[in-house]
This record gives C-alpha cells, sequence and structure tokens, in this order.
C-alpha cells in the first residue's frame, strides 16, 4: 500500500512519558510486541543502567525475525562498545552512525549539523517521539552519577502522526545506507537503495489497536513538526512563535539550552507586556560552558518585560517542552527534541510533537509547575543586575563563541 499524507486533524491517543523511568519500559513493552519492524534514531545511546533494557529490547526484537534499524548520532554515540557491537551483530539489529565526524572532528564546521531527533516508529503503529536519549536518568556521561533523575519529557502516539514519523525515519535510514554505497563506488544499487526510501513506503497498520495503541489521552490534534536543513528549516520555529502570538494567558517554556533569537525573544517580550503570564524553566547546573553562560546575557530583557525566570536545580534540566493557554479551547503544547538555540533551530535534525489538548496540556503544566516550585531557584532581577563581573565576561565570551560558530556556519541568528 502506498504511504499516505497524515491528516494533522485525525484523532490521536497520545500518553507523555516523563524521564527514561517511565520511557523506558514503554519502549521495551512497545518492541516485545513487534511483529514486522522497529525504528530507534537517538542522539545519545548508552548502555548503563536502565538504558541497557532497551538494548536487549532490541536483541530480542531481531532474533524473532523483526527488522530492526537504529540509527545514532557520531557526536552523542561516537562509538558502539564492542561487546554489543558483537550482540548486535549476532542478533540482526542494523546500526548505522549518523555523520561520523573523522578525523578533523567538529573543526569542520559542516559536521555541526547533528541528529539530535529521537524517534521510535514500531511497526508503524506506534511511535515515541521527545528529548529523551537512551541514557539512565541518574547517570550522566560527563559528570557522573546524579542523586536526582534528570527532567525531561517524551510522548507515546497512536494515530495519523505515526506515518509522519514512519516516513522520516525511513527515509534517514536509506539516504544514509544510499550514500555508504556511492561512496563504496556501487552507484546503481545506491540509487535503488534512494528510491526504496522515497514516498512510496508501505503502512503496516492492523484493523485493531493494540494495547499500547489502545493508552493514552484521545486528542483531535496532533502532529509531528520536523526541522532538516533540507526542506524543514525553520517549521519548528514558526510553530512556537505562531503559538506564542495567539497566546492570550499564559505561556510557559522548558528548555535545557535557551538562546532564542531576536524574533522568538520579542514575542515573549510582547506576550509579556499585554498581559499573558510568561515563565521560563531553564538549566541551573553547569554543563557546557557555551550552552550554559552564552543563555545568561539575554536575561535581562526578558526580566525586564516581567518574565519569570526559573533555573531547576536539583538535576540537569533536558526538556525541551512548552504548554500554553492549557485550561483554554486553544490550548497548544509540544513535546520534543528541538531547544530553544542557534544550533537546534538553525542546523540540527529535530523532530517535535505538538497537541491541541486541554487535559494533554494541563497534565504538562502541572509537572512544569511542580518542577518550578520544588526543583528551581527563581532568577531576581535585582540578583541578575548585581552579579559578579567574572560571571559577566564568562557570559560575553561564550555568547562570543557561539557568534563565531554561525559565522563560521554562514547563518544568521
Amino acid at each position: 500500500m502506498a504511504a499516505r499524507a497524515a491528516d494533522p486533524r485525525d484523532p490521536h491517543r497520545i500518553k507523555l512519558l516523563q524521564g527514561g523511568q517511565e520511557l523506558f519500559p514503554a519502549l521495551v513493552a512497545a518492541m516485545d510486541r513487534a511483529r514486522s519492524e522497529v525504528r530507534l534514531e537517538t542522539y545519545i545511546f548508552d548502555f548503563k543502567g536502565d538504558a541497557a533494557q532497551v538494548a536487549e529490547a532490541l536483541i530480542r526484537a531481531a532474533l524473532r525475525g523483526v527488522t530492526t534499524w537504529v540509527v545514532v548520532d557520531g557526536v552523542g554515540t561516537p562509538d558502539l562498545p564492542q561487546p554489543w557491537r558483537e550482540r548486535f551483530r549476532a542478533s540482526g539489529v542494523q546500526w548505522q552512525v549518523y555523520a561520523p565526524l573523522g578525523a578533523l572532528g567538529l573543526l569542520i564546521p559542516s559536521r555541526w549539523r547533528r541528529l539530535h531527533r529521537k524517534l521510535c516508529v514500531i511497526d508503524g503503529r506506534l511511535a515515541f517521539c521527545g528529548g529523551i536519549n537512551i541514557l539512565d536518568d541518574h547517570h550522566d556521561p560527563h559528570h557522573g552519577p546524579l542523586a536526582q533523575p534528570r527532567l525531561d519529557f517524551a510522548v507515546r502516539a497512536a494515530g495519523a502522526l505515526v506515518l509522519q514519523a514512519q516516513e522520516a525515519t525511513a527515509q534517514l535510514w536509506w539516504r544514509m545506507q544510499s550514500v555508504q554505497e556511492m561512496r563504496a563506488h556501487d552507484l546503481p544499487h545506491a540509487f535503488s537503495t534512494l528510491r526504496t526510501g522515497g514516498l512510496t513506503l508501505p503502512w503496516r497498520r492492523g484493523s485493531e489497536l493494540g494495547v499500547e495503541e489502545a493508552q493514552g489521552h484521545r486528542v483531535q490534534r496532533a502532529a509531528l513538526v520536523l526541522r532538516d536543513n533540507l526542506l524543514h528549516r525553520g517549521r519548528i520555529e514558526r510553530a512556537y512563535h505562531r503559538a506564542i502570538a495567539g497566546a492570550t494567558q499564559e505561556v510557559i517554556i522548558a528548555n535545557a539550552y535557551f538562546l532564542p533569537g531576536r524574533r522568538l525573544r520579542k514575542a515573549l517580550i510582547h506576550a509579556a507586556r499585554r498581559g499573558v503570564k510568561v515563565r521560563l524553566l531553564l538549566q541551573g547546573r553547569y554543563e557546557y560552558f557555551m550552552q550554559f553562560h552564552a543563555a545568561r546575557p539575554v536575561y535581562g530583557p526578558l526580566l525586564a518585560a516581567g518574565i519569570e525566570i526559573h533555573e531547576y536545580t536539583v538535576s540537569f534540566l533536558h526538556a525541551k517542552v512548552a504548554v500554553i493557554d492549557a485550561a483554554t479551547p486553544h490550548s497548544w503544547a509540544t513535546v520534543g527534541s528541538s531547544n530553544l538555540d542557534p544550533l537546534s533551530l538553525l542546523l540540527a535534525r529535530e523532530a517535535n510533537v505538538v497537541v491541541h489538548d486541554a487535559a494533554f496540556s494541563q497534565d504538562l503544566r502541572a509537572r512544569l509547575v511542580d518542577a518550578m516550585a520544588h526543583g528551581s531557584r527563581h532568577v531576581d532581577a535585582q540578583d541578575y543586575a548585581q552579579r559578579p563581573l567574572l560571571q559577566r565576561v564568562k557570559e560575553r565570551v561564550a555568547l562570543g563563541l557561539m557568534r563565531l560558530a554561525l559565522f563560521l556556519t554562514g547563518k544568521r541568528y
């Protein structure tokens, strides 16, 4: 059957998942019921702690004869541990690395275009999308054990948007495969492979919903919004702009790496000035120099406009979510992989799910409000204005490095 265009008005069943503690069991259960194929994309695939459950489920699926594809990013997951490499090969799990760095690594600006989206599609019936890597909630690859789990979200979805996710993951896989074959000078096979990855993919969908598909809240409107460097360069950013421009009561954004461009900052400031309550939940713990310090200079104009800023401190914030006017008929929420910074909005492949549903929005809002109340510190405008000189210097250096990086890529932000 030829793939058909997904209608964002089709009813969906969407379930909000918080952290790997909720996502991984749902992924494993779905993989253990897979009948034909599993497609998984992630920036980081780590094999410590609870993350190993997903790896084991992939192996079980492949051993049952389920076609199993995994794509990881060459920066987030540069190496597959040898024991797992052998187990994946023996079981039939197919594994590809997106844009391996090579000898010069990130010194080449074109290699800053990364696969940052986190998608999983099972049998064309069920999709997972969000910001959660295959990484144990209590483990950080750079900082070691975490006393509290990182804060992050994903969704499990059944409905028309699953087809969008299936097409996106299938096309990326076959394009990567065709590039490998071209480099091996197998041009006839490469072009055949590329055609196979086009828009004539089969959509495997049964007549009845399975256990996972029947769970979750039924919503009328939801869509998968992708960002890439070809046809969908600005879709996620435009979705934020439209939603903020239409806000009448409240905007809550939780974002790990927050450095919005001028237009998005103006949209937030204008919303606050017309009486909308705007609250931001941002990273409060040091993780990376550039991302941590470059965000701070934008606080000033936002605080001056009356926007509340809360920095999450009990663990690392990794969420990339927002909810607008949760209790109204025009509620809007998004859960995905895209930060509001130039690396996500200008360079990376990203995927967000947008949901128009009051019950879903209120669920997400409640979790974010709880995180602001019990896991964060409120940024006081006066304290911000009096921050130490050394801190200001670090901020300017980090922001300068970010601007230099954008200049080298030829991007404007």
